[in-house]
């Protein structure tokens, strides 16, 4: 026989942001943000535990905790907008789709009607409904209620379980929308889905189409021999450290089915409970004659009770279940044997429910739980049921359009991590210092190139100095600049070159005279006063005299000759000594920098050379590293670019990437640059960045100890398991705690798995899943990169080399 659901639906209404039942109980429902997997250490789930236990000892008797886990299978949706550049549309259009398991997660506290009586699979209001009692009426019931969930949900948000009541209009459907309550009745994966459909509670448990199985444990013969807050992840672990994961995170992200994890603790009158418990000791007593199973049950009861006297526990009646289904019946075995496996990571054994499964499914439903059949219940202490609480959700994403695209290490399911606004303004870091570190292959330069690209189609101005030419491909598809040295194509630059509205302001002077001066002086010689007055006024008059002459270019080559036709006649009339300032010298010197000298091109690029509104600027300093004069002009020159940048460029991110360019920091005056840009940087929205893959630059250097590492709150590293038995001296330099060092050493680089730390407080592993053209734009592999820039010669742009490539690779597949 058929019933409606009107007649024995078992929720009477939703009022005060509460669901009331028709049997007279109180619910409070919150939403709940759990902390992410697989970024915990054991620490951190001994402090979850214990407030679980604590919340739970908050609550009074004749309450109880319904914590309700929805895992549903779920697909990625890129997002698509015909603004996007040629790498970001090819991106979306390889993620979108991608599987994940969504989770979402809910707390119910319930206050049972005093006028309840023990609730069994027979009495379950599915058969028997009954009229509202006076609990539901009464105010004062409900206030003292209401503050008793207000110190649980302070209790709990105290360590990062973050609750969030829900209202009324979250509780019960609204004109177009599900709520909490009919999106369990009706498994409906999301809120806006509206589909009323058959539940067939006979037999096999059916909601619509989807075919459900409820595997209890609700036993002690299938209870795992031991609990904890947390158990050992052997994928992740290795033979110096054990990675953790929640106690019942098998039956949570890890069980990859459509489920729901219903966990309930009730909590009674404790003396009552003990009460019983003593009279049936004294019953086995009595009995433990006759037969030895009595004499091992009266030891059990006896031990319960001495532990709960002894150690101050809290008895309580708990039950687990997960509820899962499918749409089709090809599953429902593979469903049967994933379940079973997360449960034997527990010790647990399963059971299939079969006759009980109507009642227990209808308790579940969300203000329902106080319904839940006695006789379904297993009892024990709120530090034992606690165990059993999933702890971990996935991983949370920062706002795209001031995140770098990862993706979580679990599922590949993009995920947007913003390391530099965000967590300064919760106070997480303090600056965006950025140090990259790993082995030789490990994906660094691929993970740089990736947030680079991000960083500038966010709008940023990106300033690389680097050997290896690691990012050529990306320089080209930006249209930047690419400054490299050969013998047919050497370096060239034009630091004399204003751009249009600009002046020659004290800044600007002050970089050329710098210049002028490491070209013309060793390190070791001194530079006085009347010098340092005199190149002054020789670069005020050369700018003075290109205003009144236009038709100059401005160069090296038209600043040397106007110091040979004009500024020595200048010197004349104000009777300068040449120990003052020794010009005939000076010229001499700086001979070799002018039209045909020996470096002729180095200061005189043709054009309009305009660095400063140039957005991607790498210079490739391989072939220049030991060169004694081009070199120290070479970074010069990239210093002043970057300082007018972090002047002159307000309102948008500027980021300085020196890779592997260990050379330029042994120099004084980029050493000191480097140490001013990791402290000062931050306030002109400044990223600088360091990257480097040998262990000996981090541990031997001074510089990147004291500057970079100290100032670093940004550290993203890759697998480095090649150091583990030296791990403690990096550990040391790093500063990285115990959490960390367990979780660093967990990457593994075949995944494309990367770390980052954020403030010493935040540390997680990604994964740097790239599509194939973004891995082409990217690559470092020899061989690929020489071909993606022959194709680009050939095809005539990069966009299309690329293309070429990608398809060459499907091919071969």
């Amino acid at each position: 026989m058929e019933k409606w659901l009107r007649d024995i639906f078992p929720i009477a209404d939703y009022e005060h942001d509460c669901i009331l039942s028709k049997q007279g109980d109180i619910t409070i429902a919150y939403s709940v943000e759990l902390p992410e997997i697989f970024t915990a250490h054991a620490d951190d789930f001994e402090v979850w535990h214990q407030a679980l236990i604590k919340a739970v000892k908050l609550l009074p008797k004749n309450t109880m905790i319904h914590k309700q886990d929805w895992f549903v299978k779920n697909k990625y949706e890129g997002i698509f907008s015909e603004s996007d550049s040629f790498l970001k549309k090819h991106s979306q259009a390889y993620f979108h789709g991608r599987p994940f398991l969504d989770h979402r997660c809910y707390i119910m506290l319930t206050k049972r009607s005093p006028a309840r009586k023990g609730s069994t699979s027979l009495m379950s209001n599915l058969i028997r409904p009954n009229i509202v009692p006076q609990q539901t009426l009464s105010e004062v019931v409900l206030q003292g209620f209401e503050d008793v969930a207000g110190q649980f949900q302070k209790v709990l948000s105290d360590v990062g379980i973050i609750l969030k009541r829900l209202k009324n209009a979250e509780l019960g459907s609204q004109d177009r929308k599900a709520g909490l309550v009919e999106r369990y009745l009706f498994l409906l994966d999301k809120e806006d889905e509206l589909l009323v459909q058959d539940i067939e509670l006979r037999g096999k448990l059916k909601v619509g189409n989807k075919s459900c199985q409820l595997f209890t444990l609700s036993g002690v013969d299938s209870l795992p021999s031991l609990c904890g807050s947390r158990i050992n992840y052997d994928k992740y672990s290795t033979d110096q450290t054990k990675f953790s994961i929640g106690f019942a995170s098998h039956l949570g992200l890890l069980l990859p089915v459509n489920h729901i994890y219903n966990q309930y603790i009730f909590v009674d009158d404790a003396q009552q409970t003990l009460k019983k418990f003593e009279s049936k000791r004294l019953r086995l007593q009595s009995l433990a004659n006759y037969s030895r199973e009595n004499a091992i049950s009266r030891d059990a009861v006896n031990e319960f009770l001495n532990e709960s006297i002894s150690q101050q526990r809290l008895p309580v009646k708990a039950h687990f279940n997960v509820l899962a289904w499918t749409e089709s019946a090809d599953e429902e075995k593979d469903i049967r044997n994933l379940v079973t496996s997360g449960l034997a990571h527990m010790d647990a054994v399963a059971k299939q429910e079969t006759i009980g499964a109507a009642q227990i499914f209808w308790s579940g439903i969300p203000g329902n739980g106080a319904d839940f059949p006695g006789n379904d219940m297993f009892n024990t202490f709120a530090e034992q049921a606690c165990c059993f609480l999933n702890l971990e959700s996935n991983y949370r994403s920062d706002d795209p359009k001031e995140g770098i695209r990862f993706c979580d290490r679990l599922t590949g399911r993009p995920v947007y991590v913003d390391p530099y606004t965000a967590p300064r303004m919760k106070g997480i870091s303090s600056n965006m210092g950025t140090l990259v570190c790993g082995t030789s292959g490990g994906g660094k330069s691929m993970t740089v190139n990736h947030m680079l690209n991000t960083m500038f189609e966010q709008g940023a101005h990106i300033v690389v100095l680097d050997i290896g030419g690691s990012y050529r491909g990306l320089c080209e598809l930006t249209g930047g600049f690419y400054f490299t040295y050969t013998e047919e194509n050497p370096i060239r630059f034009n630091p004399f070159y204003l751009p249009p509205g600009q002046t020659l302001d004290t800044e600007k002077k002050e970089a050329l005279k710098s210049l002028l001066v490491a070209l013309w002086k060793q390190e070791s010689e001194a530079f006085n006063r009347s010098e340092y007055v005199a190149l002054s006024n020789a670069l005020t008059g050369y700018y003075k005299h290109l205003s009144e002459n236009p038709a100059i270019a401005p160069c090296f080559n038209t600043f040397y000759e106007y110091l040979q036709e004009f500024f020595i006649e200048e010197l004349k009339l104000h009777r300068l000594k040449d120990r003052d300032f020794d010009v005939d010298n000076f010229l001499y010197v700086l001979r070799p920098f002018y039209k045909n000298g020996e470096f002729d091109y180095l200061l005189n690029a043709e054009g309009k050379q305009d660095l400063l509104n140039q957005r991607f600027t790498v210079i490739e300093m391989d072939n220049i590293k030991d060169h004694p004069v081009l070199f120290s002009v070479v970074v010069l020159i990239c210093m002043e670019m970057f300082i007018s940048k972090v002047r002159k460029v307000p309102g948008v991110r500027k980021a300085f990437v020196i890779d592997e360019a260990w050379k330029a920091l042994t120099r004084p005056s980029m050493a000191e640059f480097t140490k001013y840009g990791f402290k000062t940087f931050r306030k002109f929205n400044g990223v600088p960045i360091v990257v480097t893959q040998e262990l000996n630059d981090l541990i031997s250097s001074a510089v990147i100890k004291d500057a970079i590492v100290a100032n670093a709150d940004v550290k993203i590293l890759m697998d480095m398991r090649k150091f583990m038995n030296r791990f403690g001296e990096l550990q040391s330099v790093l500063g990285l705690s115990e959490k960390s060092k367990n979780i660093l050493l967990s990457v593994n680089k075949d995944n494309r798995e990367i770390f980052m730390e954020i403030g010493g407080q935040v540390a997680k592993v990604f994964k740097n899943d790239l599509c194939a053209h973004e891995y082409f734009a990217f690559t470092t592999e020899g061989k690929e990169r020489v071909k993606v820039l022959e194709y680009a010669e050939k095809f005539g742009s990069m966009e299309k080399a690329i293309e070429q490539m990608v398809l060459e690779k499907n091919r071969k597949q």
